[in-house]
């Protein structure tokens, strides 16, 4: 198998990737890559940086409102660049091929195929809990399970976005039961209780818990990296993007009013699995909570898997065709019209990093890196608004403020996660550069003199 890389790679077909997609599958991939298994445990480090149910409430409210300003700065950019690959095209369009090629680096090697076993892996130890599998068993299971959907998005595109608007579906239905039945059941005393004793309060414990929910609301703009692949790009990705954030608004603040409406503050900043406790003081459920928890984190992680192993790939079919990334990733299958050179590969890498060891301390180490490849992104905006050549099918209203906004807060991020773990961003940073910088030279110098040819 080939691995030269050339600006127009000899492909195994002529096949493009095509325009498959409507609002339902764009959605679906938004909302199915950002509700995951983190909701199940930050509903109570969010109640610990708050101190107060109010402020948890509100914590989601606002963490949500303050992420629409990144929705319309991704809208934007998709719909002056609709094609496949997110970051890596607006950092290229903005002129900075090193930027570009570095960001799919990052993607391929720190957070993407890790992302898949990961969560592989977190479906097998649910499956654990009602099966009792252990050891190498749950190791086989996560990689049955990447498999299969490794086979549902490579046979057709319309078949796996039909199988995620199913799942992403399906998902939100335990919550809304959840919420539904909560709401008969929960105490209005226990939202207007004080803070917990010797917890924070004020302005500063509200914005403490808005910073605690950044990382259940990523994910939202995971369509842009099928941008390519979604008809009507210049209605579908600004309606596709705003609607996810709302989608995924109302779920959070929903489920946090209920929750904080079961539990009184303390226990559920004290607790690891606040989403369990809370239904088990559900008369209905009780001692079943642990059960229907479990139940509705297998189908929350399976729609995250799903979507993960769908949109992720994409990125190195775009740097691929642009000589930046080995030229077998820009394979398009002849029939079934998806990019499964790229798929296999990012399965694949993700199979072998099931057996490994210290994957999540890995992925602690490009926190840092990830946020500032989100922070440069959004910037880019002020690039691409100088060049005439720029005009995007849909532009979004107040830009400097809303392109402001989503830095700022990435800013806070990027600051409070190196106040955390500054050796490891700094280590990760060089591991990247290291290993980035020789090969996007050669490459690119492949590259030009293939063009020359």
């Amino acid at each position: 198998m080939s691995m030269e890389i050339n600006k127009a790679p000899n492909l195994s077909s002529t096949t493009e990737l095509k325009r498959k997609l409507g609002l339902g599958a764009a959605v679906a991939l938004g909302v199915g890559t950002t509700v995951g298994s983190g909701i199940f445990s930050s509903v109570g480090a969010v109640a610990g940086a708050a101190g107060c149910a109010a402020f948890t409430i509100l914590a989601f409210l606002i963490g949500g409102l303050i992420n629409i300003p990144a929705n319309l700065v991704y809208a934007e950019l998709a719909t002056a660049y609709p094609e496949d690959g997110g970051q890596y095209i607006y950092f290229k369009e903005a002129g900075s091929r090193p930027l570009a090629f570095f960001c799919g680096w990052i993607s391929f090697w720190a957070t993407d195929p890790p992302s898949i076993s990961i969560m592989a892996l977190a479906i097998a130890n649910y499956l654990a809990f009602f099966t009792g599998f252990t050891g190498i068993t749950v190791k086989l299971a996560a990689t049955a399970l990447v498999l299969i959907f490794m086979m549902v998005h490579i046979r057709s595109v319309e078949g796996g976005a039909k199988f995620q608007t199913f799942i992403t579906a399906f998902k939100i239905l335990p919550f809304a039961l959840l919420i539904g039945i909560g709401l008969f059941y929960m105490k209005g005393s226990l939202i207007t209780e004080p803070a917990i004793a010797g917890a924070p309060v004020g302005i500063m414990a509200l914005f403490a818990a808005i910073s605690a929910t950044t990382w259940s609301y990523d994910g939202m703009s995971a369509v842009c990296y099928m941008t390519g692949e979604i008809k009507n790009p210049k209605k579908t990705m600004p309606r596709a993007l705003i609607i996810t954030v709302l989608v995924v608004i109302t779920l959070y603040t929903a489920l946090s009013t209920v929750i904080t409406g079961l539990l009184p503050i303390a226990e559920l900043a004290a607790s690891d699995a606040p989403v369990a406790l809370a239904a088990s003081s559900i008369p209905m459920i009780g001692n079943g909570a642990g059960n229907l928890i479990a139940v509705m984190a297998i189908i929350v992680i399976i729609g995250s898997l799903s979507s993960c192993i769908m949109f992720q790939p994409r990125i190195e079919y775009a740097m691929a065709k642009d000589g930046l990334f080995f030229k077998s990733f820009a394979k398009v299958h002849s029939k079934w019209e998806t990019p499964y050179f790229s798929i296999i590969i990012q399965c694949a890498v993700g199979i072998i990093l099931i057996f490994a060891s210290n994957i999540t301390d890995l992925l602690g180490y490009f926190t840092l890196v990830a946020l500032l490849k989100n922070f440069l992104t959004y910037g880019t905006v002020f690039v691409h608004r100088k060049k005439d050549t720029y005009k995007p099918l849909w532009k979004m209203p107040a830009w400097r403020l809303m392109v402001g906004i989503a830095m700022f807060m990435t800013f806070t991020l990027i600051v409070s996660t190196f106040m955390w773990a500054p050796i490891q961003g700094i280590v990760a940073a060089i591991i990247i550069v290291a290993t980035g910088m020789p090969v996007y030279y050669y490459w690119d110098k492949r590259d030009k003199k293939a063009s020359r040819v």
